[in-house]
């Protein structure tokens, strides 16, 4: 075949033939001619190197052979169509195709073809470039990879219920994906002063799984939960900003990259991969760091999450069961302590002295049985609050004695309160649990000693930021008394100190805390119309402050004392319902003995047919739960209509009731817990006559 004129003047000596043929032989891309019938009649070395064939090899087989089974029939059709029709097409123009090689593998190229018709000659020119090379196909084949892999993760975190699994699958797609020595996974202690492995490949010595390593700026962790963004080392030997671990040398790394593991934009771990040789980690690996660490993060919030509504279900679960046994038990402790009082004042039993000790030693069993019920409700937070004067100084001193007793003897324990502090209105069991509560958190804040400060005294200024947390935003700073309990311990970082109130947050470990202490004394204080105030600062200590409203003019008075008879008048006509016979007849004793004139009704239906119109009943006293028709608050709205002035008196042994009644209620109506005494019974009646 001769070679095809080139225009233009050559340097003398120099032929047209050896010029093209040092051209084609010289040309970087693959280079093949072929016939009308798709033969290739001549094929550079480009082209024999990129196809895995020699020259020879080349010349005389079909072009098809070269193009991949999958398209073969495609290819055919197309290439008698251009044929028929020869146009230049040249490279970036049609999409990317694949070649098939002599060993079977395939390589991605650009094609351009040149038709030669116009020198005379029915054949096409090929060029052909392995676009595999190009530095931005790579680029575009990692983020594919990376895309990949993300796909992979988001599969395992949807279908994944154990957390490990996710920790321990993250390091190995992270060192697969970028081809690196070692990766890991540390998450934040709740201490925040150190990490622990969570999870990793190749991990170095003294960084295996379970292994804590200190969170100090000088760590490359360290660094990155002090800045709370990634950092990518280019190479640990002249590194600055901490120094490079041993370890690390040891092994011959001396690049990587640590991005930070969030939630809610705090840092709670850290990502990590490390690399031999001066490994560029450019911002497509960075940002697929990020997006594995911003997944892992994900489904750990979700396993809390999972975890926590667990845990509230399993609460609720727990508060429906005590409430319902409440109810039951509270009925059986009033027909149990209402018979031992009458029992006890019979007169047959006044002089024998062994018969009155059987008998308060009965009443002592069923008062902790109810102290027991009562402690089952305030677990599952369905207890209802009985605010009372309490005395600061004297619960103060009490609750430090019994905690000397207790807590670790390397704790020293002092009260700063003196017997003129003011009173405060709040349940008094539920104070001291809230304090004993803050006490405790006290000591695990201080596992080798420390000091625990107990002080009470009247506030003379409230807290600014505080006043919105009121119920009265306009109450005065002298209505509050200021109830601090202040340690010694650990402290608390800001990021813990603002969730610490928050329900299920704990930075105690598995198992040792429920997240609900501080959550159920916040709980308390905004029940009892009051706030809470927290200082804390890492290292330096916690002091946690009660502000309890003080007794009102009309709250806290002197109770009355049924004793003196003219507590319940003689002859106050009340209507008794309570559907449990033996609770009714026991609570008709206590009406009897007060001087009482009793009408008794077994349900709501039978008690409206008594409010007949010509009714002249004082007080209505009803439980709230009457079988399986309608409820003592229904009754007690439609009694009230009828009669504005009779005064009412709910009754109940479930809490849920007596909260929900609480809620509804008018503010004249007076809510009974059972079990009750009949001196509690003749209070709660003197209150609601003198209201009505």
């Amino acid at each position: 075949m001769n070679a095809p004129t080139i225009p233009g003047a050559l340097p003398s000596g120099i032929d047209d033939d050896s010029v093209f043929l040092s051209l084609f032989g010289a040309y970087p891309d693959a280079l093949l001619v072929a016939d009308a019938a798709g033969k290739i009649v001549l094929a550079n070395p480009a082209a024999a190197k990129l196809l895995g064939y020699t020259i020879e090899e080349l010349i005389g087989a079909g072009i098809e052979m070269l193009v991949p089974d999958s398209i073969r029939p495609r290819h055919a059709a197309y290439r008698e169509a251009y044929g028929r029709a020869p146009r230049s097409r040249p490279m970036g123009t049609q999409m990317e195709l694949v070649a098939r090689r002599r060993d079977g593998s395939e390589v991605m190229v650009e094609i351009a073809l040149s038709p030669l018709q116009d020198h005379g000659l029915p054949l096409v020119v090929a060029a052909i470039r392995d676009i595999g090379a190009y530095p931005r196909v790579l680029q575009a084949l990692q983020r594919a990879r990376y895309s990949e892999h993300l796909a992979q993760l988001g599969r395992l975190a949807v279908d994944a219920r154990d957390p490990q699994a996710l920790l321990d699958q993250v390091p190995a797609i992270a060192a697969e994906a970028l081809q690196v020595e070692s990766a890991s996974v540390m998450l934040l202690e709740p201490s925040r002063l150190e990490f622990r492995v969570a999870g990793g490949v190749g991990l170095l010595p003294g960084e295996g799984v379970g292994a804590r390593v200190p969170n100090r700026p000088d760590r490359p962790a360290g660094l990155v939960y002090a800045e709370g963004k990634p950092i990518v080392v280019t190479d640990y030997r002249t590194e600055q900003r901490f120094q490079m671990p041993p370890a690390y040398a040891e092994a011959a790394l001396t690049s990587g990259v640590a991005v930070p593991l969030s939630d809610r934009g705090r840092v709670t771990g850290v990502l990590t991969v490390h690399a031999r040789g001066d490994r560029r980690f450019g911002d497509d690996e960075l940002r697929f760091l990020e997006s594995l660490a911003n997944l892992l993060a994900s489904s750990q919030q979700r396993a809390q999450s999972e975890e926590a509504l667990n845990h509230a279900q399993r609460l609720e679960s727990v508060g429906q069961l005590t409430g319902g046994i409440a109810h039951d038990f509270n009925n059986l402790l009033t027909v149990i302590q209402g018979n031992l009082q009458v029992l006890e004042e019979l007169p047959g039993l006044a002089d024998d002295a062994y018969g009155q000790q059987l008998v308060a030693a009965a009443a002592r069993a069923s008062r902790r049985g109810a102290e027991l019920t009562s402690k089952l409700l305030a677990f599952s937070r369905r207890q209802v609050l009985q605010p009372n004067t309490v005395d600061v100084s004297q619960l103060l001193h009490s609750l430090a004695d019994m905690l000397r007793r207790t807590l670790d003897q390397r704790i020293r324990i002092e009260v700063d309160a003196s017997p003129d502090c003011p009173a405060v209105l709040a349940d008094p069991g539920q104070l001291e649990s809230a304090l004993l509560n803050i006490a405790i958190n006290a000591r695990d804040a201080m596992p080798d000693g420390g000091s625990l400060r107990f002080s009470g005294r009247a506030r003379a200024h409230l807290p600014t930021e505080l006043r919105s947390e009121l119920d009265d935003p306009t109450a005065p700073d002298e209505h509050f008394v200021a109830i601090s309990i202040a340690d010694t311990g650990t402290g608390m970082p800001d990021e813990v100190k603002e969730r610490a109130f928050e329900p299920f947050f704990t930075t105690k470990e598995l198992g040792r805390g429920t997240g609900l202490g501080l959550s159920t004394v916040y709980g308390f204080v905004k029940q009892s119309k009051g706030a809470v105030e927290i200082q804390s600062a890492a290292g330096k200590g916690t002091t946690l402050t009660l502000y309890i409203p003080r007794p009102g003019t009309d709250i806290g008075r002197e109770e009355v004392d049924p004793a003196t008879g003219d507590a319940v008048p003689l002859g106050l006509k009340v209507l008794l319902v309570e559907d449990d016979p033996e609770v009714r007849a026991v609570v008709r004793t206590f009406l009897d003995t007060l001087g009482c004139v009793v009408t008794a009704c077994t349900s709501a239906e039978q008690a409206l047919d008594v409010l007949s119109p010509d009714a002249d009943f004082d007080l209505l006293l009803t439980d709230i739960a009457l079988g399986a028709g309608m409820r003592g608050t229904a009754l007690a709205q439609l009694a009230q209509q009828r009669f504005p002035r009779l005064a009412i008196l709910l009754m109940s042994g479930f809490s849920s009731e007596l909260l929900d009644a609480d809620r509804e209620a008018p503010a004249s109506w007076e809510l009974l817990p059972k079990p009750y005494t009949r001196a509690q019974l003749a209070r709660a009646i003197a209150r609601v006559i003198s209201q009505a």
